[in-house]
C-alpha cells in the first residue's frame, strides 16, 4: 500500500480512563506542507498530537506514515519513526540546566555516534536557523519567552526531521513575536520542505502559515480543507468558532498596543 499523503488518519479514536475523547476523525495530512489543527481547549487537538508523535499507544488500522500502519508498528519501528520526526513542544520544554548550545546537542548524542566536533558544528547551523547564533551559551533563564521557543525549534531540527510537529508555538507571546515565529514556520517549509503541523487557536497565525487547516470540537473533526475554504464554510459551529477567536485575538492585540503606549 502507497499512499500520496505522508499521514493519513482513517478513523481515529481515542480514550481517557474509558471515557472516548476522539471520534472517528478521518483527514491526511500532505507532505511538504503546513497542516493547522485548530479548535479550542479540550477539543482534543492535544490527543491527537499525542498519537501523531506515538507518546499515545494507537490501535490498528487508524494512523498511516506513508502507507505503514502506525498502530502495528514494532518497538523498532517506533523508533526509527521517532528519528524521522521533531517536536516542539508549547513551553519549549528546555532544560534548564544545560546551555542552549546543550540543549540542542541532546538529541545528537542521544540517537548519533558522531563525534563532538561536528555535533558542535550542527549545533552551529541549527542555532542560526532560527537566529540565535549569538546565544549559545546562555542559560534558558536568560532567554525571553520569543528565544525559548526558537531554541526549542532548534532543538526539534537538530537531526534534520522529514516531520515537524508544533504545539501552541504563539502561546504566551507577544503579536510581533508571534509574527516572526509565524515567518519562520514557513521558511522551514519552503527552504527545508519539511511537512508541518501546526496545533494551535490563533486564528491570525493559522490562516498565515496553513496550507490546510483541520477545525476540531469535543473530540470530533468539524471541517477540514484550504484557509479559504475554512473561512467560508457556512457551518454554525466553525462560524462560531471563528468569530469568537477573531474577538478574543483583536482584543488580545489591543491590550498589548495600548501597553506599549503607556510606556
Amino acid at each position: 500500500m502507497t499512499s500520496l499523503n505522508m499521514i493519513d488518519i482513517k478513523g481515529l479514536n481515542s480514550y481517557y480512563k474509558g471515557r472516548q475523547v476522539l471520534f472517528d476523525v478521518r483527514f491526511s495530512i500532505p507532505g511538504r506542507q503546513v497542516t493547522v489543527i485548530m479548535g479550542r481547549s479540550g477539543c482534543g487537538k492535544t490527543t491527537l498530537l499525542r498519537h501523531l508523535i506515538g507518546l499515545k499507544p494507537t490501535a490498528p488500522g487508524q494512523i498511516f506514515i506513508e502507507g505503514n500502519d502506525l498502530g502495528k508498528f514494532s518497538g523498532e519501528s517506533m523508533e526509527a519513526y521517532r528519528r524521522r520526526i521533531g517536536v516542539l513542544f508549547q513551553s519549549g520544554a528546555l532544560f534548564n540546566s544545560l546551555s542552549v548550545s546543550q540543549n540542542i546537542a541532546v538529541p545528537l548524542k542521544v540517537h548519533t555516534r558522531l563525534p563532538d566536533e561536528t555535533i558542535g558544528i550542527m549545533t552551529l547551523i541549527k542555532l542560526n536557523l532560527v537566529g540565535l547564533s549569538d546565544f549559545g551559551d546562555y542559560m534558558p533563564s536568560q532567554l525571553s519567552g520569543g528565544m525559548r521557543k526558537r531554541a526549542g525549534l532548534a532543538r526539534a531540527l537538530a537531526m534534520d526531521p522529514e516531520i515537524l510537529f508544533v504545539d501552541e508555538p504563539s502561546s504566551g507571546l507577544d503579536p510581533i513575536t508571534a509574527a516572526g515565529l509565524d515567518d519562520l514556520i514557513l521558511e522551514l517549509r519552503d527552504t527545508l520542505r519539511m511537512t508541518i503541523i501546526v496545533v494551535t487557536h490563533e486564528l491570525e497565525s493559522a490562516f498565515k502559515i496553513a496550507d490546510q487547516m483541520v477545525v476540531m470540537d469535543h473530540g470530533r473533526l468539524l471541517a477540514s480543507g484550504t484557509p479559504e475554504e475554512i473561512r467560508n464554510n457556512r457551518d454554525e459551529t466553525v462560524v462560531r468558532f471563528l468569530e469568537r477567536e477573531a474577538d478574543e485575538q483583536q482584543a488580545g492585540t489591543e491590550k498589548y498596543l495600548n501597553r506599549l503606549l503607556s510606556r
